[in-house]
């Protein structure tokens, strides 16, 4: 039996447009786009055209973005790279709840002679204007947030902490991984500079990425080489995955709202039949705004490794951490005021493209009835 697919936020598949927009380049049309003959001019051209297609995803124009091998490169170029000042004269700002890429680095930054400040979440996973402005130093460079959290599928606030930023002129960084293409995002209208995105968590290939960098805001390059990417990322364009990511953003762009209906309601339908069928089950962020396909449910009582491992029809992830065989709970959800026992229990589900009404009540009843088991 083939399980149910409810992990869109690890990854999606390709859809089908995506495939057959990419297979001309990986045959007919594989010229290197550096290259001044008729090869190369069209493997050039459809990576121009790619690039107008994924900045328009976010209202950015096609100069103001940078295709990367994937949001992890992106985010290390606009955290590293936008840090022209010395280290020790540097104070950044980021939140507890971050996705790796961006907590990783900025756990190596500190490590290097920055000054950090890591700000908290409310029980609704959302950070605090308030808190963000008390934070500021003279010598702040950059507040660095993710937009719609990848396991709770909380939504950040934009425009209230791009208010912030830009009064105090401090570059916002927004990993926008998990979010574009499924809600709203501009670079403009939310006032924001540099924006991390990945084609994978939207319907296109792994391995291809973007970071959208804001007109006026300078950044060096951490990989140097022949110039490509207007001297920000060298190295030879991956023509076909970066043709692939701009179909997918044209389809994400056509579909928007459509979609993000469609993936509320049967999130809603997850929810209440969970809700039914589970007494005392929490749905982490439920009082926030949050990405029209994510259920971050925790199940009282179990773990939620263990609760997986008896439905095997449903292929989810719980986000907790495995050391020396002890589960460790999730970060965010301990960041949320998320008792241990109760953070153990959770299992994140996320709807795609191509959930239809009838997995959901599938998914939902295999998961009750582990449940039932496991009690």
């Amino acid at each position: 039996m083939t399980p149910l697919y409810f992990d869109h936020n690890a990854t999606t598949p390709l859809l089908a447009e995506v495939v057959e927009a990419m297979e001309p380049y990986l045959t007919t049309h594989f010229g290197n786009p550096s290259s001044s003959h008729v090869y190369g001019r069209e493997a050039k051209a459809a990576v121009e055209r790619a690039r107008a297609s994924v900045a328009s995803l976010v209202g950015a124009s096609p100069d103001e973005l940078i295709f990367t091998s994937g949001g992890t490169e992106a985010t290390q170029l606009a955290l590293r790279g936008s840090l022209t000042h010395p280290l020790e004269a540097s104070h950044l700002i980021t939140t507890t709840v971050e996705h790796p890429a961006t907590a990783r680095t900025v756990d190596a930054l500190q490590a290097e002679g920055a000054q950090v400040t890591r700000l908290g979440v409310d029980a609704g996973g959302l950070v605090s204007v308030d808190a963000l402005t008390a934070a500021l130093h003279s010598n702040t460079r950059w507040f660095s947030v993710i937009h719609g959290h990848n396991e709770t599928g909380v939504l950040q606030h934009l425009p209230g902490l791009s208010a912030v930023t830009r009064r105090h002129q401090v570059l916002l960084h927004v990993d926008a991984a998990q979010s574009a293409g499924k809600v709203p995002l501009s670079l403009s209208e939310d006032g924001l500079d540099l924006i991390t995105l990945a084609a994978h968590k939207l319907y296109g290939p792994k391995g291809v990425g973007a970071l959208v960098v804001r007109k006026g805001v300078r950044l060096r390059p951490l990989q140097r080489g022949a110039g490509q990417e207007h001297g920000l990322r060298a190295g030879t364009e991956n023509v076909a995955s970066i043709v692939g990511f701009g179909v997918a953003c044209e389809a994400a762009r056509r579909d928007l709202q459509e979609s993000a209906a469609r993936l509320t309601s049967l999130r809603e339908q997850l929810s209440e039949a969970l809700h039914a069928g589970v007494p005392g089950l929490i749905i982490a962020g439920a009082q926030s705004t949050r990405l029209p396909n994510t259920v971050y449910a925790l199940f009282p009582g179990v773990s939620g490794a263990a609760l997986l491992a008896k439905a095997p029809g449903v292929a989810a992830s719980t986000g907790s951490a495995c050391h020396d065989g002890q589960e460790a709970p999730p970060q965010v959800l301990l960041e949320m005021k998320v008792p241990i026992e109760r953070a153990l229990g959770a299992v994140r589900l996320s709807l795609g493209r191509h959930t239809m009404p009838e997995h959901v009540d599938a998914a939902a009843a295999e998961l009750i009835a582990a449940f039932a088991g496991l009690r």
